[in-house]
């Protein structure tokens, strides 16, 4: 039977390095925690605390922490399914470095631990890039930087205790060296117009428009009061009333869920007359993971790389993983489709047969009654409709089979997914072909930067139905709610009117969202036109690859000198009779009499002293045996001062090599 080896006691950790070890992993993933699911980020950073304190105290054997894993890994999929996704294995990352610390205990442990760890605030920036995020990155690598220069000294075996301060000057020193160049990699490296690979998506959704919209599905998206958009008008711009930011156009209806046309889509976008008013604007749009982009209604021409489809909405080429810059230019339709194909009318008036009985009844009738007044009296009667007998409310039961009949004769109450469906199902079973829109309606004005806000908030659907002679028409059943009917809001539900009502509070988010727009503005929105446009002061107009590589060459040069140069000021001796004393050690170098470097300094005189005059080889046995006391044997017996042995040793010069007397 063999004994079970023994690690060597100094090559365990001590209480600082495991503890700074801890510390810079407890940082590490803190940004990975904040952009995972609320629940699982506080399971995952409740089982990282428990597996610090258990590694304070303990070994866990090899089978507990394998079980423990795959309890994490089960964990981690439960919560978000087996769709995997780029936040599915950012989770997974995030519960393999909360069991790391189980296994914490040399020095090799320890290093391994900072270098995964270090993946986690990399990790985090493929789910998101914002100004708090890389913050916690740099707190983060500062901290493993100084874990690891911590570990390096117990290695070492120095008995001196190294002040905070001075290990974190020299981690600082270390960033300084890097800085410039990656400043210049940001800055001047060649962009791409378009990713050399596709970024996997996300497996839970974020809140944003899609091309379908069923019951219930559109709370989450309305409860989300993050900006979906920033928008910043040249010259004239819009009543906020009349800012539909028209997004996917849904046509195809199942008698629950609405969804985008797949065939339609592809058609030639339909004629259209614009008004001669016109705003002009510029969109920064968030990441939204999906291809749809959202225009005042009606975009004059889409922007490069993106199709118009057959009802103009627009459409990106690739799902948008990160902030979008558009200049746009839109103007009011006044005919919009004036003449309907027989197919596309057929779409637009398509119900699924058996579904809202009542509300097929209840059109029927309407359309015998209007006779020669023709479609609009129908639509106007339905919005009078409307405005008498409905009212807002978030607060509504999911529906059963019928859904528009539940909404027009049963509850009278929903929100803008109820009306805008009710309405279009209404319209088409009287014979008006009709279709949902959703987008953003509104926004809000940001006082600091003097740009509008759209939040997810906003999201909005409505109807448009065609009418003879004038083509597609915006109808939106919801604004016609009479104030009085309007008996919850989202602001209501969440409770926050109090804090609303402080004008510093909402100063202090508008300046929170300015800032965040510029920083959008300042990295996240420097491209490659954006770096062309930088550029072109230094080159008369727009620089070349060629030109722009052989700049961003020079500029590395420079920072790689700048590197050097730091580096060499860092590894220059502080100590100035270490310092002296090499310095007399290069003298004699140069005359090939130098010191090996595990050559004793008392032994280097003695072999090198036959060589010398008697005069040079007494002066510098005498010198030597002064550094050695002073250095080594101070308070054995008594050593000169430390100045002026500094000085005697900078003032002597390598002696003569005597000469080779001739051979026989």
């Amino acid at each position: 039977m063999t004994a079970r080896p023994v690690a060597d006691r100094s090559a365990l950790l001590d209480a600082a390095s495991r503890t700074g070890v801890l510390a810079a992993t407890v940082v590490c993933v803190t940004p990975l925690l904040l952009q995972l699911p609320g629940q699982l980020a506080l399971m995952l950073g409740i089982a990282g605390i428990v597996t610090a304190l258990v590694s304070l105290r303990m070994r866990v054997p090899g089978w507990l922490r394998l079980l423990f894993s795959l309890a994490l890994v089960a964990t981690v999929f439960s919560l978000m399914g087996l769709r995997f996704g780029r936040d599915t294995g950012c989770a997974l990352l995030a519960a393999m470095l909360v069991v790391k610390p189980l296994e914490l205990n040399t020095l090799r442990d320890g290093r391994s631990l900072v270098g995964f760890a270090l993946f986690a605030p990399f990790a985090t920036f493929l789910l998101d890039q914002g100004p708090l995020s890389l913050s916690l990155g740099l707190a983060a690598a500062l901290l493993a930087l100084l874990a690891l220069a911590r570990l390096a000294e117990q290695e070492s075996k120095d008995t001196r205790t190294v002040p905070h301060a001075q290990r974190a000057g020299i981690v600082l020193r270390l960033v300084a060296i890097g800085l410039p160049l990656a400043l210049s990699a940001f800055w001047l490296f060649p962009r791409i117009a378009t990713p050399l690979w596709g970024v996997p998506q996300r497996a839970i959704a974020t809140p944003g428009l899609s091309d379908t919209m069923s019951p219930g599905e559109w709370l989450d998206l309305m409860n989300d009061d993050s900006p979906a958009l920033r928008v910043v008008f040249f010259g004239d711009t819009p009543e906020a009333t009349q800012m539909y930011w028209r997004g996917p156009v849904l046509t195809d209806f199942d008698g629950r869920t609405w969804t985008a046309s797949r065939w339609l889509r592809h058609l030639p976008p339909a004629e259209l007359v614009r008004g001669e008013r016109t705003w002009d604007y510029q969109m920064d749009i968030e990441p939204t993971e999906q291809p749809f982009l959202v225009a005042l209604e009606m975009p004059h021409a889409t922007p490069d790389g993106i199709r118009s489809s057959w009802e103009h909405s627009l459409l990106a080429p690739r799902p948008l993983h990160s902030v979008t810059r558009w200049r746009m230019r839109s103007s009011p339709a006044i005919r919009f489709e004036a003449e309907l194909s027989d197919y596309v009318r057929q779409n637009a008036l398509r119900l699924p047969d058996g579904f809202n009985p009542r509300t097929v009844a209840l059109a029927r009738q309407w359309r015998r009654d209007a006779g020669e007044r023709g479609d609009a009296a129908i639509v106007e009667r339905a919005m009078r409709m409307v405005r008498d007998e409905f009212g807002y409310t978030l607060n509504t039961p999911l529906p059963g089979r019928h859904t528009a009949d539940e909404f027009l004769f049963d509850w009278k109450q929903g929100f803008c997914e109820h009306f805008s469906s009710a309405f279009v199902v209404l319209m088409r079973a009287a014979g008006i072909p009709s279709r949902v829109v959703t987008g953003y309606a509104g926004g809000y004005r940001n006082a600091f930067g003097g740009y509008w806000v759209v939040r997810n908030s906003d999201a909005h659907a409505w109807a448009e139905v065609w009418l003879d002679g004038r083509g597609w028409v915006r109808v939106d059943p919801t604004a016609a709610v009479a104030p009085e009917r309007i008996y919850d809001t989202l602001q209501d539900r969440a409770g926050g009117s109090v804090l609303g009502n402080l004008p510093g509070f909402v100063s202090a988010l508008d300046l929170g969202d300015w800032l965040r727009r510029g920083w959008n503005d300042l990295v996240l929105g420097f491209d490659a036109n954006r770096q062309r446009d930088l550029l072109k002061p230094l080159g008369g107009g727009v620089l070349g690859q060629r030109a722009l590589i052989g700049l961003f060459g020079a500029t590395a040069l420079l920072a790689l000198a700048w590197m050097l140069w730091l580096s060499a000021r860092g590894t220059r001796q502080r100590d100035p009779l270490l310092r002296a004393w090499r310095t007399l050690g290069k003298r004699y170098a140069r005359i090939g009499l130098g010191r090996e470097p595990h050559e004793p300094a008392l032994r280097w005189v003695s072999r090198i002293a036959p060589a010398l005059d008697a005069d040079a080889a007494r002066a510098l046995s005498t010198l030597t045996r002064r550094f050695v006391e002073t250095r080594y044997a101070a308070g054995v017996g008594e050593a000169m001062p430390t100045r002026t042995l500094v000085r005697d040793l900078h003032k002597h010069r390598a002696g003569r090599r005597l000469p080779r007397e001739p051979s026989p």
